[in-house]
C-alpha cells in the first residue's frame, strides 16, 4: 500500500461506451453486472454528457477539466500534444507525489504520464476474428499493478478500453450472449440502408459476416463487446482486491463518447451531435469515502471529472478549470451543473450547437455527407430519440437558442484570446473510410 493520504486513482476512459446500453443504467440487457456492482457500491452519475465529439477532445475534456476553448482542441486530426500552458490531471497529480501511468493513450491525447503503455488490440476485420481487446489490456495491467501496488507512491493508472469501439468482434461466448438467429437470413433489409451508405461501406464489409442481413446482430455484438469488456475489468477489480489496495482506490468510469448504432443513418460510429454520442457513462467508487448506491440526477459534463476529482482527494491546484463540482450536485446544492451546455463535432461533419434540458439545436458550419438539414431543433420532451426536426414549427426557439450560442462562444473567445477551434477545419464531402486496414492507418495518422 502506498505511504501516502491520498487514494490511489483507477481511472477507465473506455472508447465509445454510451450509458444506454448498460444495464445499470437502465439497459433490458445484462451488458455491465459488475459495473452495475461497483456503481451500487459507489455514485452513478445519471446525465452525464461528452459535449465535444470526437475522441481527441473528448479526452482533453476528461482530463484536463476545460472545455473545447479552454483545449483548443475540436477535432479528431489534432496535430501534437496539447499546449503546454494546458495542465492536465498527470501533471497536477505528479507535482502532488503520484507516479502517473497510462495504457491505450499517447502524448497526443494526453501529455503528462510518467510512462505511456500500448496493447495489441484494436483493429481487426472478419478473418482475425474474435478480437480480444480488453485481454490484451489486462495482461499489460495486471503487472503494472503489481509494480505500482508495490511502491511507496500513490498513483494514477488511466486506461483507455477499446471495447467496445468497432469492430464490434466479442470472442465467445459473447458474440452470441444477446443473439441466436440468422444474421444472413434472407427477407430482411435492415441492412440494407448501411450498406447504401457508401462513406462507410467498404469499412463495415469488412469486419461484418458476408451476406449479413440483419442489423440487430450487430447492435448485439456492441452489447456483447460490452459485456465482455465488463468481465475482464472484474478481473482488473479483483486483484486490486488480492493486492490489498481496494480499500485506498479511488475509482472512476466514463467514456471519451458515446456511439449511434443504428440511429439517425449515422450508423455504428460516433459522429453527429445527437444524444446517443454525446451520452456517457460516469461512475465512482471509493469505499468509506462516497455514499453507496446513490444516483445523481442533473446535466453534468466530462469537464467535471478533474475539479471533482482534486475535490474529493483534498488536493488544491492554482489551476482554474471550466467544469463545476459533482459533489455539490450529489448534495443537492443544485438540480444541475448547467442549465446548457455547448456542443460540437468535428469528425466527419463540422457542427455546433446547444443542448439544454428540453431543446437541442444544431448549426452546420459545412455541408454534410449524409445530406441533413443546415440548421435542427428537437423538443427533447416530447422527441427524446430526436426524430422530429421542428426548426420550421419553432423558429423563435431556434433563434433564441443560437443566440445564447453565439454568445457563448463570444465570451469564451474573449476569455481564451483564442477563435472558436473548430473555425479552422474545413471537413469537405469527399470523406470515406475503406476497410480495416485502412481504418487502422487512417487512426496511426491522428495519433502522429
Amino acid at each position: 500500500m502506498a505511504n501516502s493520504s491520498r487514494p490511489n486513482i483507477l481511472f477507465f476512459g473506455i472508447d465509445s461506451l454510451r450509458r444506454d446500453h448498460m444495464s445499470g443504467y437502465g439497459y433490458p440487457r445484462l451488458t455491465s453486472p459488475h459495473l452495475d456492482k461497483l456503481a451500487a457500491g459507489g455514485v452513478l452519475f445519471e446525465d452525464a454528457f461528452s459535449p465535444h465529439i470526437p475522441t481527441t477532445p473528448g479526452y482533453a475534456n476528461m482530463l484536463t477539466g476545460l472545455d473545447v476553448f479552454g483545449t483548443d482542441r475540436v477535432s479528431l486530426r489534432e496535430p501534437g500534444p496539447i499546449m503546454d500552458e494546458v495542465a492536465t490531471l498527470p501533471e497536477i497529480l505528479k507535482a502532488a507525489g503520484y507516479v502517473c501511468e497510462s495504457i491505450g493513450l499517447d502524448d497526443r491525447l494526453c501529455k503528462g504520464f510518467d510512462q505511456y503503455h500500448g496493447f495489441a488490440g484494436g483493429w481487426g476485420g472478419w478473418d482475425s476474428r474474435p478480437l480480444r481487446k480488453a485481454e490484451e489490456l489486462n495482461a499489460v495491467a495486471l503487472p503494472i499493478l503489481e509494480r505500482l501496488a508495490a511502491g511507496d507512491e500513490p498513483w494514477l493508472l488511466f486506461l483507455r478500453h477499446m471495447d467496445p469501439h468497432s469492430p464490434y468482434l466479442p470472442p465467445e461466448p459473447f458474440d452470441r450472449m444477446f443473439y441466436q438467429g440468422d444474421e444472413c437470413a434472407p427477407g430482411n433489409d435492415s441492412m440494407q440502408p448501411v450498406w447504401d451508405f457508401k462513406p462507410f461501406a467498404e469499412y463495415f464489409k469488412s469486419w461484418m459476416p458476408p451476406g449479413i442481413t440483419d442489423k440487430d446482430w450487430v447492435i448485439a455484438q456492441y452489447d456483447g463487446e460490452i459485456a465482455y469488456m465488463d468481465v475482464c475489468i472484474a478481473q482488473l477489480l479483483t486483484k486490486l482486491e488480492r493486492l490489498g489496495v481496494a480499500e485506498d482506490t479511488l475509482i472512476v468510469i466514463t467514456a471519451d463518447h458515446g456511439e449511434t448504432l443504428y440511429d439517425h443513418g449515422c450508423w455504428f460510429d460516433h459522429h453527429s451531435m445527437y444524444d446517443p454520442t454525446l451520452v456517457v457513462p460516469l461512475i465512482w467508487n471509493w469505499p468509506g469515502h462516497l455514499p453507496e448506491g446513490k444516483r445523481v440526477r442533473g446535466m453534468c459534463t466530462l469537464y467535471d471529472i478533474v475539479p471533482s476529482l482534486l475535490d474529493l482527494i483534498g488536493l488544491e491546484t492554482p489551476h482554474r478549470f471550466d467544469g463545476k463540482n459533482l459533489w455539490e450536485l450529489m448534495r443537492g446544492e443544485r438540480v444541475a451543473n448547467y442549465n446548457e451546455i455547448f456542443i460540437t463535432e468535428c469528425t466527419w461533419m463540422r457542427k455546433h450547437g446547444v443542448r439544454t434540458q428540453e431543446w437541442k439545436y444544431i448549426e452546420a458550419l459545412e455541408p454534410d455527407f449524409h445530406g441533413f438539414p443546415p440548421r435542427e431543433l428537437y423538443n427533447l420532451i416530447k422527441d427524446p430519440e430526436e426524430n422530429r426536426n421542428v426548426i420550421d414549427q419553432e423558429p423563435e426557439i431556434a433563434d433564441a437558442l443560437q443566440k445564447r450560442m453565439q454568445a457563448y462562444i463570444a465570451k469564451r473567445e474573449s476569455e481564451t484570446g483564442r477563435p472558436h477551434p473548430i473555425l479552422r477545419w474545413e471537413l469537405g464531402l469527399g470523406l470515406s473510410i475503406g476497410g480495416v486496414a485502412q481504418a487502422q492507418k487512417l487512426q496511426a495518422k491522428d495519433e502522429e
